[in-house]
């Protein structure tokens, strides 16, 4: 006895999207207007603080060349964000 399928069939613009990997997490944590604390991204991603200053300085910096800020706001919490490359001033990253 066979038996058929009842589901329907998934179009090709219908396939499940892929799940964010921690990088693309952390990437989105860095474009919010206040940024993010090297704590917040260590709970998002569930890496070590030193992980997450080298992914900073390797991936989002090196690699993919954005414009990464640091600043200490004054709740005395060093935030790191990604910037539009025309707003950087010297002095201001790092």
């Amino acid at each position: 006895m066979t038996t058929t399928s009842t589901k329907p069939k998934r179009e090709t613009g219908d396939a499940p999207r892929a799940k964010d990997t921690k990088a693309d997490l952390v990437l989105k944590k860095l474009r919010l207007v206040r940024g993010a604390t090297i704590d917040q991204l260590t709970e998002t991603t569930g890496w070590q603080a030193h992980s997450v200053r080298g992914f900073l300085s390797a991936v989002v910096r090196k690699k993919l060349g954005l414009a990464l800020t640091s600043e200490v706001a004054k709740d005395g919490q060093r935030r790191y964000r990604i910037v539009d490359a025309s707003d950087c001033t010297i002095g201001n990253a790092g």
